[in-house]
C-alpha cells in the first residue's frame, strides 16, 4: 500500500501495540486526524479539551504500556504540557503528536493564528524538549519515518514521553513505507561485564548481610521487571515492602509481602521491619519529600543496594547499562536464603482490626466508605487514587492478587485522576475501574466524565465532598482551600443530555452509599459517580502525620549565605 506521513504514524502505533489514540481537533491537525483515521485497527477516542486529553493517554499508558494522543498546535499542545511533564516523572511512554503550521509560512514574515504573533514557530518544539526524552519536527516526507521511529523507539526504550510535531501540509504527504517494527521494539541489552560485575557485587554484599529486606518502588514497573522481583524475593526469603507508589507492583497475597513502607504513616510493622534490616535492596524506588515523609524516612548509608533500570549502585560501587529485569533475575540464581526479617515480621506484626459495624443510618464517614469500597475489589480490579487523603484510604485497602493500585504520587496534580480514570477504562475493558477522588480534585477535570458516558464506560466513581482541598488544609491551612459546593450528583444528569447512560448518587449514610453501589454493578452502559458527603474534618490520621512533617519540610528556613 502507499503510505502518507499520517498512515505511517497510525501503522507504528498499531505495531508498537496501541489500539486507540486520543485526539482534540484543530486546524492545524485536522488532515492528519484524518490520515490516522485511515487505520481500522486504531480507534480514535475524543476528549474535552487537551489537558484531559494528556491525562487520558497517561492513564490508558498504565493500562497498555505506552500511549498516544493528538493535540493541534500551540494553544492545544501547551494546554497538554502539564500532562505530558506528569508522564515524565510518572515514567510512562505518552506520545504527544501535534499538527504545525504549513511549511511555507516558516521563515517568512507571515504572522499565524496560535502563535504568539512573532515569526518564531519553534518555541513549542523547545518546550517539549525540555519534558520528554526525545522531540521531533516533522517538515519533509522523506525524513518523517526516521524520525516517527526515532521518537516511538526512544519512548518506549526509556519509559518516557515523546513528542512528534506534523507539520499540516505534508501530514497526507507520501512517504515511505514502514520496515520492521523491531527497529522500535527491540530493547538495549545490558552491558555483559557490567552486569556480571553488578551481579557478583550484589551477591557479595548480601552473603555479609543476615537480615535483608525488600523495598519495592514504582520505576519497577517502568523496567518492566515485576516478576523478576519476585523471583529474587523468594530466592532470598525476605520481607518485601511496597513504597506507596508502587502499591500493587508486589502482589498483596505474596506470603512475604510486610505492608507498604511509608515512614511515619507506614503500614504497621513494615517501618519496624525496615529500621532492624541490615541491608535494604531498593528496587526501582524514587525518594522524593512526599515519599519520605519530609526527608523523614530516607534509606542511606552502606547497607542500602539502589537497583534501577539501567543503575545499579551499592557500597561505593556503581554499574551502568544494567537492565534491572537481567540483574534481578541473574542475582537470583546466587544468592542464600535470608529469611530473618520474614520470621521477624511476622512476630510483630498485628492483625488488622475489622472495623466496627456501623449503623446503615447513620452519618456516613470515610471508614464507612472504604469499608464498602474493600467490598467491591476483586482479581479484575484496577483503584484509580487521586491525590489527596484518597492516597491514604487508599493504601489500607487489601488487594487480592490481580488487582492494581494506581497513584501519581511524583508529579501529584490535582485533577490528572478523573481523565486517567478514562484513559484507564478505553484501555482495559475487561476490568472494573474504581475512582476515588475528592470534590476539589474533580472540579479540574470533571468533564471527561462526559466521554466515560460518551463511550458507556462502566467505571465507578467514588466523590469525596468533605468541602475542601484536605490534603492543602493539613499541610498549611487557609481561605484559599475553601470551594463552592457542586451538585456532584446531578451534574451527571447534565453530561447525560439526550442519549447517556450515566448515574448521579448520592450517600449521606452507610445505607444510600450500599444501594448507590448495588446501582453500580447493575450498571454496564455508563459510569456511575457517587457522592459521598462526609464532614470536613473526617481524615485519615495517616494525612494529619504526613501533613505535618512535608509542612516541616517545606518550612525549612534558607541556609545561612
Amino acid at each position: 500500500m502507499t503510505y502518507t506521513v499520517g498512515s505511517y504514524l497510525a501503522a507504528r502505533l498499531s505495531q508498537i501495540g496501541l489500539k486507540h489514540h486520543f485526539a482534540v481537533a484543530g486546524d492545524f491537525n485536522l488532515i492528519l486526524l484524518d490520515e490516522l483515521l485511515t487505520n481500522k485497527e486504531l480507534e480514535q477516542v475524543y476528549c474535552c479539551n487537551e489537558l484531559n486529553c494528556g491525562y487520558s493517554a497517561e492513564g490508558y499508558a498504565r493500562a497498555c504500556g505506552a500511549a498516544a494522543f493528538v493535540v493541534t498546535f500551540s494553544v492545544g499542545g501547551l494546554s497538554a504540557i502539564n500532562a505530558l511533564a506528569g508522564a515524565y516523572a510518572e515514567n510512562l511512554p505518552v506520545v504527544m503528536v501535534s499538527g504545525a503550521p504549513n511549511t511555507n509560512d516558516y521563515a517568512t514574515e507571515h504572522l499565524l493564528h496560535h502563535t504568539m504573533a512573532t515569526h518564531d514557530f519553534a518555541y513549542s518544539l523547545e518546550i517539549a524538549r525540555k519534558i520528554t526524552c526525545c522531540a521531533v519536527a516533522v517538515t519533509s516526507p522523506e525524513d518523517a519515518p526516521a524520525q516517527i521511529d526515532m521518537a516511538l523507539r526512544t519512548a518506549l526504550r526509556e519509559k518516557k514521553p515523546a513528542y512528534i510535531e506534523i507539520a499540516c501540509n505534508i501530514a497526507n504527504a507520501s512517504c515511505a513505507a514502514p520496515g520492521p517494527v523491531s527497529a522500535i521494539l527491540s530493547p538495549v541489552p545490558s552491558d555483559a561485564e557490567s552486569l556480571e560485575a553488578a551481579i557478583v557485587a550484589a551477591a557479595e554484599f548480601l552473603k555479609s548481610k543476615r537480615k535483608p529486606v525488600m523495598m519495592i518502588g514504582s520505576k519497577l514497573r517502568a523496567a518492566g521487571a515485576e516478576m523478576q522481583a519476585i523471583a529474587l524475593a523468594e530466592s532470598l526469603g525476605c520481607a518485601v515492602t511496597v513504597m506507596a507508589a508502587a502499591k500493587s507492583f508486589f502482589p498483596e497475597s505474596h506470603p512475604q509481602y510486610a505492608g507498604i513502607y511509608w515512614g511515619e504513616v507506614s503500614s504497621p510493622g513494615a517501618r519496624e521491619i525496615v529500621d532492624w534490616a541490615d541491608a535494604i535492596l531498593c528496587v526501582g524506588a524514587i525518594f522524593n519529600d512526599y515519599s519520605t515523609v519530609g526527608w523523614t524516612a530516607m534509606p542511606s548509608g552502606p547497607n542500602v543496594l539502589i537497583a534501577d533500570d539501567g543503575h545499579i549502585q551499592l557500597a561505593g560501587l556503581d554499574y551502568s547499562q544494567v537492565r534491572l529485569d537481567a540483574f534481578l533475575s541473574g542475582l537470583a540464581a546466587r544468592i542464600e536464603r535470608r529469611d530473618a526479617t520474614l520470621i521477624e515480621y511476622r512476630r510483630i506484626r498485628s492483625a488488622p482490626a475489622a472495623p466496627p459495624s456501623a449503623d446503615p443510618a447513620a452519618k456516613l464517614t470515610r471508614v464507612e466508605i472504604f469499608q464498602q469500597v474493600q467490598s467491591l475489589i476483586n482479581s479484575d480490579t484496577t483503584v484509580i487514587a487521586e491525590t489527596g487523603d484518597s492516597w491514604f484510604n487508599g493504601m489500607h485497602l487489601s488487594l487480592p492478587h490481580g488487582a492494581r493500585f494506581e497513584i501519581e504520587m511524583q508529579w501529584g496534580a490535582i485533577g490528572w485522576s478523573v481523565p486517567a480514570t478514562f484513559g484507564y477504562a478505553v484501555g482495559a475493558p475487561g476490568r472494573r475501574v474504581i475512582a476515588l477522588i475528592g470534590d476539589g480534585s474533580f472540579q479540574l477535570t470533571a468533564q471527561e466524565v462526559a466521554q466515560m458516558i460518551r463511550r458507556r464506560l462502566p467505571a465507578i466513581i467514588f466523590l469525596i465532598n468533605n468541602h475542601g482541598y484536605t490534603i492543602e488544609v493539613e499541610i498549611h491551612d487557609g481561605p484559599y482551600n475553601n470551594i463552592k459546593n457542586w451538585d456532584y450528583a446531578g451534574l451527571v444528569q447534565v453530561f447525560n443530555a439526550e442519549d447517556g447512560k450515566g448515574k448521579g448518587l448520592r450517600a449521606t449514610n452507610g445505607g444510600e452509599l450500599a444501594a448507590a453501589i448495588e446501582t453500580a454493578l447493575a450498571s454496564r452502559e455508563g459510569p456511575t459517580l457517587i457522592e459521598c458527603v462526609i464532614d470536613r474534618d473526617d481524615c485519615s490520621g495517616d494525612l494529619i502525620s504526613w501533613g505535618r512533617l512535608v509542612a516541616k519540610a517545606n518550612a525549612r528556613p534558607p541556609r545561612p549565605q
